[in-house]
Parts: structure tokens; C-alpha cells; sequence
């Protein structure tokens, strides 16, 4: 089947009027764009229009349509902080690719909560020992035994709150107190020159949000309990931290270790040929590649290794780098630490837990999913 579909196809396939097809269109359900035959015309995602299909066959049971976007489906809450639409990443109507050309994470921070132009004072934390992981953990769960709830306090009381808790996250990764822009202070502990200290930029403002990912659905449930701030990120981080979600890094270093020892062609057949799957390649969200990775590729010549395994993939896949493919590059060209991938995810995302827990909190409902339950069936009595 083709990637794109006609008008009368999409409306043939889903009994469609005209005008239903274009409400789904202006909603972001159908991606369309201009027919490159006949520029009169549009053409639709067929990938789109598959799964619509899938879920008119379903049925609109309740509990068919809640299981099904629990996994990659439409949206579970409504948000107004961040989408994915149109093959890209947008906060609060703002194109994150061209935010990543000069803003700093601080800006997109303000932007993502909506605060305006304050201004926040850094703070004297007392920061851990230990390896950057376990400190942002000991330190967030410090924070959150002692730190307030958040119920039925005002968006505008938690500002403050909140940007003392991105500092500690900061001072965690960096490995103690500092001053200044927070991708400076992350490249001051690191050693990097100017253009690295750049490019930590561009990779914190590309991560700060992504939608209802794992880890910010972690921390917009624990926010519907009226727990407090840093309880919120602290749940966050854990979800980051699991291989399927920010800890994916190490299972991409893991691939290019593979390349350079094998060569890339052959260490893609050999994962192929286990169905060990290429991690950092391709994302369900981005089908025509990752706009966060094209955005930071592009502002640096990656080693030779990583460009001939991202094509090996390529060729054998057709799939793109992603943000974690990238975010490996740029700790291999910036000769960061190994877990610095992990750091700037963590430090990137905490502003947009925050963002989501604050945005939770205001809403005063309790996300309380219910089970669909396949187990055996209850005992009516007891046997004799």
C-alpha cells in the first residue's frame, strides 16, 4: 500500500464525508500534505488512516478505546503545554527546532510554565556523593520528604518552587553549586569548550517536554494526588531511568560499540538476524524521522563511525536517527562523560515534569485508570 492516500480512498475506507476528513485533518488525527502530482489536490497518511480504521472496527466500547491509548494512541489528557504535529515537536505553539537555535533551557522552562519573565535566584544546595544518577535520586528524594503538597496551592505560588528544584536537579548532574546559564554550568563540570557547552544548549531545549512520554505520565499522575513538586520529578526520574526511556543510551553506545568492533553493516545484520532491533533509530511519532535529531545533527560533524552506522541502518531499515542516536553522538564528539546522555535527558525533562505536574495539579482530578481484568474468574464460593 502506498504511504499516501487520496481524498476519496481515506473517505472510501472510513465512510467518510468531506467534511469529516478535514475535521481530522485540522485536529492532527490525518496528516495531510500537498499531492506532488497535481498541487490542487492533498494526499493523506495512510499509516494515519490505517489505524482510525482499526479503531472503527474495534468499536467505541470504553474500555476498547481506553486500552488502545494507553499505547501509543490519541491523547489520554488534555495539555496545553506540548504536540507533535506535523512531523514536529511544538511548546505552547512555539517550534522547538528553531528555539534550539538560541534559547536556553531557562527560557524554554518559563515558556513551558507559563511564568512570564521571572527571574529566579540560584540556590546553595547541598548535593551527594556518588555517580550523577544516584545523586539526582538521593537529592529529589531529600526534596520531596521535606517540601510541601502541591494541592490548592496556585500555579503562580509554585513558580519559585519550582525553579529551585530545577537547580538542585542542575547541581546533581554538575556534581555541586553553581552559578550562570544551566548548560554553562553542566559544561564547566564536564570541560567543554564554547561550541560543546553549545550544543548541551541545543539538546536541553530540544528534550524539556515531549507530550504524555512515560516519564511525564509518571509524574501527572503522582501530580493528581496532591503530591508535592519534587515528589512529581522524583517519579518522573524513575520512569527516565528505565532502558525503554532514557536509559536507552546505554543500549546505543552498547550498538556502537558493535559497529566499530564489526563494522556497521555487519553488527546491523547481526541484531537484525536476533530481532534485537537498532536502538536510537526511528520513533512512532516521527515517521518521517526525529526533528529534535535532525535539529542537533545538523549543528555537528558526528564521527565517521557513528555516519556510517546511522546509513548501515538505513539501508537496511529506511529508519532515522532519533533524539537517543543523537544525544550518543554528541557525547562521543564532545568527549563527555559516558552517562552525560542520561544527565542532560534528566536535567532537560525535569522542566517539563514540572511543567505537567503543575498544569495536573490545577485540574484537582485523580488519574485512576481502571483494569481490564483476564485473570481467573472470582470464586463465588468457597469449596467444601
Amino acid at each position: 500500500m502506498s504511504e499516501w492516500m487520496t481524498a476519496e480512498e481515506v473517505m472510501s475506507r472510513l465512510n467518510l464525508k468531506p467534511q469529516t476528513l478535514y475535521a481530522y485533518v485540522s485536529r492532527g488525527r490525518i496528516e495531510a500534505r500537498v499531492d506532488e502530482a497535481d498541487a490542487r489536490r492533498s494526499v493523506y497518511r495512510a499509516a494515519d488512516v490505517a489505524r482510525l480504521g482499526a479503531r472503527k472496527a474495534r468499536g467505541r466500547g470504553v474500555a476498547a478505546i481506553a486500552e488502545s491509548a494507553i499505547s501509543w494512541g490519541e491523547p489520554v489528557l488534555s495539555s496545553s503545554i506540548t504536540t507533535v504535529a506535523s512531523g514536529k515537536l511544538w511548546y505552547r505553539g512555539e517550534d522547538a527546532e528553531r528555539l534550539a537555535r538560541s534559547a536556553r533551557l531557562e527560557d524554554v522552562a518559563r515558556l513551558l510554565w507559563a511564568c512570564g519573565d521571572a527571574r529566579f535566584p540560584t540556590q546553595d544546595n547541598r548535593i551527594p556523593h556518588g555517580r550523577a544518577q544516584d545523586r539526582m535520586f538521593q537529592a529529589l528524594a531529600w526534596r520531596a520528604s521535606v517540601s510541601p503538597a502541591m494541592r490548592g496551592r496556585r500555579p503562580e505560588a509554585l513558580y519559585f518552587e519550582a525553579a529551585a528544584l530545577l537547580d538542585l536537579v542542575v547541581d546533581a548532574a554538575a556534581g555541586g553549586p553553581g552559578e550562570g546559564p544551566i548548560h554553562l554550568r553542566l559544561a564547566r563540570a564536564w570541560g567543554c569548550d564554547d561550541e560543546g557547552a553549545d550544543l548541551i544548549r541545543r539538546a536541553l531545549v530540544l528534550l524539556a517536554d515531549h507530550e504524555l512520554n512515560a516519564s511525564t505520565f509518571a509524574a501527572r499522575v503522582t501530580a493528581s494526588t496532591g503530591a508535592s513538586l519534587a515528589a512529581c520529578a522524583l517519579a518522573g526520574l524513575a520512569a527516565l531511568s528505565g532502558p525503554l526511556h532514557g536509559g536507552i543510551a546505554n543500549r546505543v553506545q552498547g550498538f556502537l560499540r558493535e559497529a566499530r568492533a564489526a563494522g556497521a553493516p555487519a553488527a546491523v545484520a547481526a541484531r537484525l538476524s536476533m530481532a534485537a532491533g537498532t536502538p536510537g533509530f526511528g520513533h512512532p511519532l516521527y515517521p518521517e524521522g526525529d526533528p529534535r535529531a535532525r535539529a542537533l545533527l545538523t549543528a555537528f560533524q558526528p564521527h565517521p563511525d557513528l555516519v556510517e552506522l546511522a546509513d548501515a541502518v538505513a539501508d537496511a531499515t529506511a529508519e532515522r536517527p532519533n533524539i537517543d542516536f543523537a544525544l550518543t553522538a554528541l557525547v562521543d564528539y564532545a568527549h563527555l562523560p559516558s552517562d552525560a546522555a542520561f544527565q542532560v535527558f534528566a536535567v532537560a525533562r525535569c522542566t517539563g515534569w514540572i511543567a505537567h505536574a503543575m498544569e495536573q495539579a490545577s485540574t484537582g482530578m485523580l488519574i485512576r485508570p481502571r483494569a481490564r481484568y483476564v485473570g481467573p474468574p472470582p470464586r463465588t464460593s468457597q469449596p467444601a
